[in-house]
């Protein structure tokens, strides 16, 4: 391929992902934009916790569900996930001193059947218990043990549901984002999982595409019943696009950003940040070798090629190509601006998403990798997906 060739390619990749990509990049689905009118009645909520050695941020996430703001009935159940950290005693100390205690239930797990992964066996575990505190409860909120919500965040969450008749109201968490290699990463992902699964795209009925966050998924209690059950994704990795789609496919879901669901754990410098995506880049791929190639070359291609053809001149001597790649630099700098003002950086550092794409592009390279040498997905302890399993 020639300069020349590069550098039209790139541009017209950028014009496409701007103009054509499903609006992901202007961070425009948003939980706490024109919340609906409340219900005429608040249905019953369980709420699903999954924990596994989260002693360090327990108090604080389960704190925050206590503290919600919750007309209707609301429980939790909090699932001890084989700690080792003494999680389940922290959570059980702070429903024993919190003036909303009533509404917590520990739950000890049980040792991880065959064909699952940890999360969904302790995620299946809770759903199964939840008849306990509020076996009527139409929605279980499904959230994760280092995530805090502001008071007001289920109120929101079942308004929009109601309203909409969603089976399912996910919404991406805030991520932490203070150091500098978070600052350079962290909105890197978020812009980069919209481009993947355009929100707009996502809560469009009509559109096949479907996506979910984890870390805040409300979910219609009927729905998941009509799919089988959470045992129906026993063994994604990426449990909460697993979901999406299987929900998806019999009604409407929904999801957004807000300020006010946040992932309280810091990542540990660069490593912090490689080991959250490498444990599942890819099996986002399929764990297909032409996939990862594809995925690598386009990556190279639509991020790192514009900047190397605008500063390349004096190398490559096309003027033109060096234009191209300049305006293809500026169109992806500018597409970031949104993502960077929710996570408040300053715009200028859409300049240095090139060299974010470079990271995760050996990311998911090293993700490749670990499957192939049998170790797979790989987190907090357990292997969640070896090779002899796929």
């Amino acid at each position: 391929m020639t300069v020349l060739a590069l550098a039209f390619l790139s541009l017209a990749v950028w014009i496409y992902l701007v103009a054509f990509r499903g609006r992901f990049w202007l961070c425009d689905q948003r939980l706490d934009a024109a919340t609906p009118a409340p219900p005429s009645s608040w249905p019953g909520v369980v709420a699903v916790v999954p924990a596994r050695d989260e002693a360090d941020v327990i108090e604080r996430s389960l704190g925050s569900l206590l503290a919600q703001d919750y007309p209707g009935k609301f429980s939790i159940v909090l699932v001890d996930d084989s700690s080792s950290d003494g999680t389940g005693d922290v959570a059980r100390r702070l429903g024993a001193s919190h003036p909303n205690g009533a509404r917590l239930t520990v739950v000890q797990g049980s040792p991880l059947p065959k064909g699952w992964t940890g999360k969904i066996w302790a995620v299946a575990t809770g759903i199964s218990r939840a008849d306990k505190p509020d076996p009527d409860a139409p929605y279980l909120w499904l959230t994760d043990a280092d995530i805090s919500h502001a008071p007001g965040v289920l109120r929101a969450l079942v308004a929009r549901a109601e309203t909409g008749k969603l089976d399912l109201t996910s919404v991406m968490a805030l991520l932490h984002c203070k150091s500098a290699w978070e600052r350079l990463l962290i909105p890197a992902f978020v812009y980069f999982f919209q481009k993947l699964y355009p929100f707009p795209r996502v809560n469009d009925r009509a559109d096949k595409l479907a996506g979910a966050a984890g870390g805040c998924m409300l979910v219609r209690r009927a729905a998941l019943n009509a799919i089988g059950g959470i045992g129906k994704i026993r063994s994604a990795v990426i449990d909460d696009c697993a979901l999406a789609r299987e929900l998806k496919r019999n009604g409407p879901i929904w999801l957004g950003l807000s300020r006010d669901v946040r992932s309280i754990r810091p990542y540990d410098g660069l490593a912090g940040v490689w080991k959250m995506v490498a444990r599942s880049a890819y099996d986002q791929l399929g764990y297909s070798p032409p996939m990862l190639a594809g995925a690598v070359a386009g990556m190279l291609i639509v991020y790192l090629a514009p900047p190397l053809l605008a500063l390349g001149l004096p190398w490559h001597g096309s003027a033109l190509a060096a234009s191209l790649g300049g305006a293809a630099w500026v169109l992806m700098a500018f597409s970031y601006i949104p993502t960077l003002r929710l996570y408040r950086q300053p715009p200028v550092l859409g300049l240095l998403l090139p060299v974010a794409g470079v990271l995760y592009d050996l990311m998911t390279l090293d993700s490749a990798l670990a499957y192939y040498r049998g170790r797979g997905a790989y987190w907090k302890g357990r292997a969640q997906a070896p090779r002899d399993s796929r």
